[in-house]
């Protein structure tokens, strides 16, 4: 074995100080969001941990440890002088504010799912037979939901239904609209409420969502524009939609290829199939950065064995990027492949016959 360079395993091991404080602090968070410690505090008032306490109905030691921790992380603020902690308005707009553009509490729930489910991704690994969204504990689904929501929130209506050739224009005349995996379904109602003209209809094939997402409509009071059923992705009733939209979950599917003819039969002569996926580039070494490092451990623990799990199961990826998505469509039978518009996080495709 090679003598190590002790600048280098100093250097590696104060960053994995670091990476297990940020482990520990991402409980904290989910403990905190479960519990309202962070609504509680939402207004940047400063509070003592036994007013905290108070204000929620929980008990002071807990509370002044779980403050300590999330000012050591500099998720909360600490003013010494006072003995008070307070969020600032960014604090508050990422841990406190559900409707923020820049929410992100929801991804907490993501990873608690994955240390959860932890030994059945083991025994994928052993057996190779994948693991399927459906087998996954339940807070993975609602932390997909609010993990997602902001950036569709920020950019959806704004940013990439514009950027589909005459797409926003076919909406607002009114249009119909087919959101393929839509989970919870999030991105289908913010299109409802965007476009009243149109009418959404919601699929995915894990029926708990689909229940949650029928409640979510008729909540928000888009429910008689939003047909919500249960359906995968290569049986949803093909009805000459406008547009089939694709969130964050292509590469999930164990057969792509055949859910882009499916979706391929589905549409209308002029229609457009929308296909949103994590931000990636084509070459590895490109990917290895913070936000590939987040997507290829979501993909590690979700998103290849859910593929894995099903018949072909091509195992595209979280970081399958433009190359492996363009010959989807092009294996699907489609001419036109387009990357219309991209986030730090997301990329869009515009997909046509």
């Amino acid at each position: 074995m090679r003598e190590p360079d002790m600048q280098k395993l100093d250097a590696l091991v104060g960053r994995l100080v670091g990476d297990l404080g940020a482990a520990v602090s991402g409980v904290l968070v989910t403990l905190g969001d479960h519990l309202g410690l962070f609504r509680a505090m939402a207004d940047g008032t400063p509070m003592t941990s036994a007013e905290l306490a108070d204000k929620i109905g929980v008990k002071e030691r807990y509370v002044r440890e779980w403050l300590s921790a999330q000012a050591a992380a500099d998720y909360v603020s600490y003013d010494d002088e006072t003995e008070r902690f307070y969020l600032t308005p960014e604090q508050a707009m990422v841990f406190a504010e559900e409707n923020s553009p820049a929410f992100f509490t929801g991804a907490f729930d993501v990873v608690q799912s994955m240390w959860l489910d932890e030994p059945k991704i083991a025994n994928a690994f052993k057996t190779g037979s994948g693991f399927g969204w459906h087998e996954h504990s339940a807070c993975l689904f609602r932390g997909t939901e609010r993990f997602f929501r902001p950036g569709y929130n920020s950019h959806l209506i704004t940013e990439w239904i514009p950027a589909l050739n005459g797409m926003h224009e076919k909406l607002q005349a009114g249009a119909a609209v087919a959101d393929v995996g839509c989970g919870h379904g999030a991105s289908t109602i913010l299109m409802a409420q965007a476009y009243p003209n149109s009418t959404f209809f919601g699929f995915d094939y894990h029926l708990p969502s689909i229940e949650r997402a029928r409640a979510a409509a008729k909540q928000a009071g888009v429910d008689t524009r939003i047909t919500f059923e249960q359906a995968s992705a290569k049986d949803f009733p093909a009805a000459g939609y406008d547009l089939v939209a694709m969130f964050d979950c292509l590469h999930d599917m164990g057969d792509p290829v055949g859910a882009g003819k499916h979706v391929k039969e589905s549409l209308a002569d002029d229609g457009t199939w929308m296909i949103v996926e994590p931000f990636a580039h084509d070459c590895l070494k490109d990917n290895l950065n913070p936000v590939g490092r987040v997507f290829y451990g979501a993909s590690t623990m979700i998103c290849t064995p859910a593929s894995l799990s099903q018949e072909v199961g091509l195992g595209l990826g979280a970081q399958a990027g433009e190359l492996k998505l363009r010959k989807v469509a092009m294996d699907a039978g489609y001419s036109h492949f387009r990357k219309a518009t991209e986030t730090p996080f997301n990329m869009v495709f515009e997909v046509r016959a």
